[in-house]
């Protein structure tokens, strides 16, 4: 995970940011944004989640977390191979 000032343009590959606010009734409104190669995705969001929120995002977070390690893996192994057939 990453903490940054929301100023930052963009997510580095692989970082969760979250972002979290008071709820307008009670708890809070979290929302949880996933840096890619090219771009920045919103991963989810938790409106008005109980002040217990980390145990709520937190498998969420282990999976996208997961995911993105497979896709550095995969986008590497991908990389040698390139490297390999043009030499």
């Amino acid at each position: 995970m990453l903490w940054t000032p929301r100023t930052v343009p963009r997510l580095p590959f692989g970082r969760i940011l979250l972002r979290w606010e008071p709820a307008s009734k009670a708890g809070w409104d979290v929302t949880a944004r996933l840096g890619l190669a090219t771009t920045d995705v919103h991963l989810a969001t938790w409106p008005a989640a109980d002040d217990d929120w980390p145990g709520l995002i937190r498998p969420t977070l282990r999976e996208v977390t997961g995911l993105c390690s497979a896709l550095a893996v995969a986008t590497s192994a991908l990389d040698f191979a390139n490297r390999l057939a043009e030499s």
